[in-house]
């Protein structure tokens, strides 16, 4: 939450002395589609002969509503934010060894869940000579949210960071753009239970996005 507050007061000073400066400034609705792309694993006790590795491809689509800053040069800085979640993973696995050397019961099913909640990213469009197209490059903040059935224990929400990179080509009142998103690594430690569950992951994604302006 405090780096959303950091993010949101930053990008909200940055468009309101860009805009002073007489750029043109809009509201404006994206759609998106892509994929995400998620690797991680479970650490059981701490134990590597526990690791459960896993590895996930999940496409997404999504909504985001923007307001942005553009100089007549065609440079722009903007704030997107996404209110929909974004599923970056999910998985479910069945125990029935009885328990380990610990003498930690470990029988059931478990499964988790991923999303992504409350995107905000602050972007700039950097123009490339008069062509139309534009380079992309943000800066993302977001809330890792989850969702498990495990014996007695949770693993909580955290909020990580990421970057963004990608073309895009802008018409009239409209804009069309590839971008690459590569987030922080994530680090969950479950809460209450037997013994101690950890899961380190990362994630990135690739889609398009096609932006209009009002």
């Amino acid at each position: 939450m405090k780096n959303k507050i950091l993010a949101l007061i930053a990008s909200s000073m940055l468009i309101l002395s860009f805009s002073s400066l007489k750029a043109d400034v809009n509201l404006g609705l994206s759609l998106m589609v892509g994929q995400a792309d998620t690797s991680g694993h479970e650490l059981e006790n701490g134990a590597a002969a526990d690791k459960n590795a896993k590895s996930i491809k999940e496409n997404f689509y999504g909504a985001s509503v923007f307001v942005e800053a553009r100089a007549d040069n065609g440079f722009a800085l903007g704030l997107d934010y996404v209110p929909l979640k974004m599923d970056i993973g999910d998985g479910k696995r069945t125990d029935s060894d009885g328990g380990h050397a610990s003498g930690e019961a470990d029988t059931g099913t478990r499964s988790a869940t991923a999303s992504l909640d409350d995107l905000i990213t602050i972007y700039a469009n950097v123009p490339l000579l008069d062509t139309g197209f534009y380079a992309l490059a943000g800066y993302h903040t977001v809330d890792i949210v989850t969702d498990e059935a495990l014996p007695n224990s949770n693993y909580g929400n955290t909020d990580i960071n990421g970057y963004q990179i990608g073309l895009g080509r802008r018409g009239d009142n409209f804009k069309a753009e590839f971008f690459y998103s590569d987030f922080d690594d994530i680090s969950l430690t479950a809460s209450g239970g037997k013994g101690s569950h950890k899961i380190e992951a990362d994630a990135d994604a690739m889609g398009f996005k096609f932006s209009v302006l009002f």
